[in-house]
């Protein structure tokens, strides 16, 4: 979630790394979670407390949060301590969540997860994913693809990689019953010679139909940083990446999040105070756009911010 499309960054992790195996003791598939719409994302990654999530009250205006990651190494962070959880415990925060209309998703891989490069088979690191998601009766996943350097090759690997992951995933995880979601940086939604074989606008024409929604990176590339920049005209050197030319891009515009850094502290730039951003959403709003908003992460992003961003449109 901090990835430069210019430059790769390393920031260190302010949380506590917990690994957990994936419980191989599967509940059987049953119908969880319909997507929402419009959808109002939360990413947890950070450590809150031995409850893992906080209260339900604190993500008042959500209704997806986001455990933050499932890697090719297993569970970390927020997802391995979720998975961690005694399974009554766990199933006593599901039911806290879900009375309060929030869905609980795992988000998978991240900034350091080079999944393409590293020679990892899509198929079987779907499956694994999507069992991890059934067997702690998750409502689905998000997929934070983030291999720069595969993609930046430009032959077509890191696309077709990306494609069949998500067509298997969804084997598993059929929709209507489970939420898949994308979390692209925003200029792999623009056609730019950097990205010669498509980035994400190839592998939204070969699977979009089977994505819900696509949780925007909107910061960490010098862009997006005024109303303007994030709607209208990106500008150098990601021409063509704002929200509304995205959708002139060839994808569908209400499944466009607009995804926001929480504080300046968490993207390197690109922040916009939710005041601010609300502004940006209540334009947007009246333009025909209604997908809704994603932050990077509580517990900066909380119940205040995301009232603050929806603007007016979404009170």
């Amino acid at each position: 979630m901090i990835s430069s499309v210019s430059a790769a960054l390393a920031l260190a992790s302010v949380s506590a790394v917990l690994a957990a195996p994936v419980n191989t003791n599967v509940s059987p598939l049953v119908s969880r979670a319909a997507a929402p719409s419009p959808a109002f994302v939360i990413y947890t990654d950070k450590f809150v407390s031995a409850d893992v999530l906080p209260p339900a009250t604190q993500l008042a205006g959500y209704n997806v949060v986001a455990l933050s990651f499932l890697t090719l190494k297993g569970a970390l962070d927020q997802a391995g301590a979720y998975a961690a959880l005694a399974p009554s415990a766990r199933a006593t925060k599901k039911a806290e969540y879900a009375q309060a209309g929030i869905s609980i998703i795992v988000s998978a891989f991240g900034e350091t997860d080079k999944p393409t490069t590293s020679g990892a088979d899509p198929v079987g690191t779907a499956n694994t994913m999507a069992q991890f998601v059934t067997a702690n009766a998750l409502d689905g996943i998000d997929v934070d693809y983030e291999d720069l350097d595969a993609m930046n090759k430009g032959d077509g690997a890191a696309e077709k990689w990306v494609t069949t992951f998500t067509q298997t995933l969804r084997q598993t995880l059929p929709q209507g019953q489970f939420i898949l979601t994308h979390a692209p940086l925003a200029p792999w939604l623009s056609p730019n010679a950097q990205f010669a074989a498509g980035a994400y606008l190839t592998i939204n024409k070969n699977v979009g139909a089977l994505i819900d929604w696509y949780n925007i990176q909107f910061y960490n590339q010098g862009l997006y940083t005024d109303c303007e920049g994030l709607l209208n005209a990106a500008g150098a050197p990601f021409a063509g990446s704002s929200l509304f030319e995205i959708a002139a891009n060839g994808v569908e515009l209400n499944k466009l999040v607009i995804g926001k850094p929480g504080s300046a502290a968490d993207a390197t730039n690109g922040f916009i105070d939710p005041a601010t951003l609300g502004t940006c959403v209540d334009q947007a709003k009246a333009k025909g756009w209604s997908a809704g908003v994603m932050a990077f992460q509580f517990p900066e992003a909380d119940a205040a911010w995301i009232k603050a961003a929806k603007g007016t449109s979404f009170q």
